[in-house]
């Protein structure tokens, strides 16, 4: 008895169910039986490989055939499809990018890692910017800093507060961030007993630095440093000072030559160009710490449930969506799809749940937060089935944009996250599951 189209959309929805249900089992392992990072790996890569199988033989190469038997030319079925997966691919990553920012990255290792790296240079970037306007600091190359910046703290000076005066040890270099600083002479007695008061000396304004010659001499303080107007400092200790110096002796020589050759009043403004240092230590920011990542990971996780719901949605859709467009019987369904996104949905999920655990989330509220997938997976295959159907150009059109985001999901989270989970090893399984699902693809085709 042939099938009716509410029987077709109950299939579908249930192959939706199948599809997804592996997220659940994934997350399971993830809380409870952690596998291995590089079998994890390896698993993602065979998903991998077997999607990209899926998406150019029964997607894009099938398309295009349907094209061409309707009258398109060769280079006319390939922009037709083309298009549509460029298009799903950019809908994909920028949808995804903002997701990211509001929390989603969380839900995947590398993304997270991606994305704890941008807060870091974005945070640093405002005091990287003040240090290239510094004509001590500039000296120190620019791959350099970011040894520099864990040393720099903030000091806040309300209008006409002393930082220091005159005869006071030196415990401390100084950057104007913001706002000017008054440099004052010792009060001294002159020859009568009268007591002269302190002269203005010099003022100092956004990026001159202060202080570097007591912390050389060992001197006390030479003379008076009082704010003008509500002004914040960085601050770097003479002990983080020091071993600045006695790490870098092409900087120490630049300090102690700059202080020989010029008086606290008159700041030099020489050295390299600000702006291209900024750049080259912005960019050499290039890792995050255990402890960066354990607080960014933290703050991230904050409030971010609704994202990485929908980021999880994000990465479903697209794949159901095809699965049940391409549905006209049991004989044409896309197994390759189906067994990609199954596989691919393991170790995922296991990643995403033990970084949800870390972030704070119970298990409880990640196997909630997957369980959306579920739901999601259903819906987008029955909504394929319903309203994309196959045959159509549009139908054709709208399935190129879904393989299009899937294969933006392939590239941006699935192999990323096995390269750097499984080195070089993942070359063979990413081979292994291309094979395999061409192996699929044939066997359904040709018999």
């Amino acid at each position: 008895m042939a099938m009716t189209g509410l029987d077709e959309i109950a299939i579908v929805a249930l192959l939706g169910l199948l599809t997804t249900s592996s997220s659940i089992a994934g997350a399971a392992m993830g809380l409870y039986a952690p596998l291995s990072k590089r079998m994890l790996a390896c698993v993602l890569a065979f998903a991998a490989g077997a999607l990209i199988s899926a998406l150019a033989i029964d997607l894009a190469f099938e398309g295009a055939t349907e094209l061409h038997q309707q009258g398109f030319r060769a280079n006319e079925a390939w922009a037709f499809v083309g298009s549509g997966f460029a298009l799903g691919a950019i809908i994909y990553y920028f949808t995804s990018l903002f997701l990211d920012q509001k929390g989603a990255a969380i839900r995947n290792p590398t993304r997270f890692r991606e994305y704890a790296l941008g807060v870091k240079q974005k945070d640093a970037k405002d005091t990287i910017r003040l240090l290239s306007k510094c004509d001590l600091l500039r000296h120190l190359p620019p791959e350099e800093i970011e040894n520099l910046l864990p040393c720099v703290r903030p000091r806040h000076l309300e209008p006409n507060e002393i930082l220091f005066r005159a005869g006071d040890t030196g415990d401390a270099l100084y950057i104007v961030a913001h706002g000017k600083v008054e440099v004052l002479s010792a009060a001294e007695n002159d020859p009568s007993g009268k007591v002269v008061p302190s002269q203005k000396l010099a003022e100092l304004g956004e990026g001159k630095a202060f202080g570097e010659m007591a912390l050389l001499s060992g001197l006390p303080r030479t003379a008076t440093i009082q704010s003008s107007a509500e002004t914040e400092l960085l601050e770097i200790g003479k002990e983080d000072f020091d071993n600045l110096l006695k790490n870098d002796h092409q900087l120490a020589s630049a300090v102690r030559r700059l202080s020989h050759e010029r008086a606290i009043s008159n700041l030099s403004s020489g050295g390299s160009n600000p702006s291209r240092w900024v750049r080259v230590a912005t960019s050499n920011l290039d890792h995050v710490s255990r402890d960066e990542a354990a607080k960014i990971l933290a703050e991230a996780g904050h409030g971010a449930g609704l994202a990485i719901v929908l980021g999880n949605i994000l990465d479903t859709i697209p794949g159901c969506l095809v699965i049940g467009a391409k549905f006209a019987g049991l004989a044409t369904m896309s197994v390759t799809l189906i067994v990609g996104m199954f596989v691919g949905g393991i170790p995922e999920a296991a990643a995403s749940a033990a970084m949800l655990k870390r972030a704070g989330y119970s298990a409880l509220s990640i196997f909630a937060l997957w369980s959306t997938v579920l739901v999601a997976g259903m819906v987008a295959a029955a909504f394929g089935k319903a309203f994309i159907g196959s045959g159509s150009h549009l139908a054709i059109f709208f399935q190129a944009l879904a393989g299009g985001a899937v294969l933006a999901l392939v590239a941006h989270a699935m192999i990323p996250e096995s390269i750097h989970e499984g080195g070089s090893l993942i070359v063979l399984p990413t081979v292994a599951g291309f094979i395999f699902a061409l192996w699929l693809a044939l066997a359904q085709s040709l018999t």
